[in-house]
């Protein structure tokens, strides 16, 4: 008769977090998680502005 090995214990299961996500700030909730610089050059803003606009708003 073959005996079934015991299986492996197991990581305990993490614990429910109740808080509230919206009491903490997200990465959307700041400049730099819009993907935003902020460095401030005008120029380069500019000139990004200009390089990335869509052929249909020449």
């Amino acid at each position: 008769m073959s005996t079934a090995p015991e299986p492996e214990p197991r990581a305990p299961k993490p614990a429910l977090v109740f808080d509230d996500p919206l009491d903490q700030q997200s990465s959307d909730d700041t400049d730099r998680g819009w993907g935003d610089r902020t460095d401030g050059d005008s120029a380069a803003d500019l000139k990004r502005f200009l390089d990335e606009k869509p052929p249909h708003h020449l």
